[in-house]
């Protein structure tokens, strides 16, 4: 088979600073090119696309190869709004649509595909920034406090730690492990806007999992049963351990809080696909092949917030904060990851994309 070539170049710079996903789209309806917008979209990477025909991996909700014609007839861009657009992988996104012959040859057709959601969130960018920015501030207010209570929990577990038995003892260690950690997290959000940056090294993705689901098993998950589904030939990734650890514990948190009955189940599952790649700021390719599932059968997430989750202070829950989520995405972005959710009743899925560590670092 032929490969597949511009007959001209694409503005590499421009080309990947779209917010929207875009593609190009040939004579015969195959797919070109592809942004990294675009990829994120259709959840598959630009290699993988190029040369496959659009509309086996793409529906739209409307007589596309009519305006495709009608776009190449004309030599003008044509406006679709309010359609719905599937993957065949998840439920159907209502978007605005494009359609716009290239000029130096009508053959190609740039197709931009604009989700609704995109178009109110920048709509109203300048007033959730002042928002979250004031929010933010509260929040650093309530953390400072927080520590000091926080002090004297850990000095009373190491008080009775003393006199307790080996199993107790286990307890009271966790307490003074946990406590810690928290300081340590609130620290973080006292400084949000400003969060460290990650000490990366090797690290065993399943030792952070199991850290997550014990600390998890005796704290606000005790009601629940948590499965572990592993693949256990998973090579380690390369991140901050106790960052990648309190990434796990949101996500279980996040999962038990939204199944409130006793005997609901939380599956962590693992797995290893190579089919994942993103484009890093740098443009470069981006392999993320270590893939994480915390998968609850709760009510689902509401369909009002479901596109802004891992934005601050979004929470489907009464008095939630929404910083857990936010502090997710801040933190796998930070590790060059890629987090994302499906939702149904019944089914939630967040799925946390990593890249596996470097050689050296792994044989160390």
């Amino acid at each position: 088979m032929t490969p597949y070539r511009l007959p001209y170049p694409v503005p590499g710079v421009i080309w990947a600073s779209l917010p929207i996903p875009a593609l190009l789209i040939g004579p015969d309806m195959r797919v070109f090119e592809v942004n990294p917008a675009g990829e994120i979209f259709l959840n598959v990477s630009s290699k993988s696309l190029m040369g496959q025909p659009a509309f086996d991996r793409l529906a739209i909700d409307a007589p596309i190869e009519e305006a495709f014609a009608r776009a190449r007839a004309n030599q003008s861009p044509i406006f679709i709004n309010d359609v719905d657009v599937s993957t065949g992988e998840r439920a159907p996104t209502q978007c605005n649509i494009q359609i716009a012959p290239m000029h130096d040859n009508s053959d190609y057709i740039m197709l931009l595909i604009a989700p609704r959601d995109i178009a109110d969130r920048l709509g109203r960018s300048m007033s959730v920034k002042s928002a979250a920015k004031s929010a933010i501030g509260m929040a650093e207010m309530l953390a400072h406090e927080i520590k000091n209570p926080l002090a004297g929990i850990s000095g009373a577990a190491q008080l009775i730690s003393m006199n307790a038995n080996a199993e107790d003892r286990e307890l009271t260690d966790l307490i003074v492990e946990e406590t810690r950690r928290i300081v340590k997290l609130l620290d973080q959000v006292e400084q949000f806007g400003n969060l460290r940056k990650p000490d990366r090294r090797a690290v065993n993705i399943h030792d952070a999992l199991d850290r997550a689901r014990k600390s998890a098993l005796v704290g606000f998950a005790a009601h629940m049963t948590i499965v572990e589904d592993y693949d256990p030939s998973l090579p380690p990734t390369f991140a901050d351990p106790d960052q990648l650890m309190q990434v796990f514990l949101n996500l279980i948190k996040n999962a038990a809080e939204a199944c409130r009955t006793t005997g609901s189940t939380i599956r962590l599952h693992t797995y290893y696909d190579l089919s994942l790649r993103l484009r890093r700021k740098n443009g470069g390719p981006s392999v993320l092949p270590l893939n994480i599932e915390i998968i609850d059968d709760g009510p689902g997430l509401p369909p009002e917030i479901a596109t802004d989750i891992f934005e601050p202070f979004v929470s489907g829950r009464e008095n939630g904060t929404g910083l857990g989520l936010a502090l997710v995405s801040k933190i796998i972005s930070d590790h060059e990851g890629w987090v994302q959710v499906d939702s149904v009743p019944g089914r939630t899925v967040f799925r946390v994309s990593l890249p596996v560590a470097p050689k050296k670092m792994e044989a160390d």
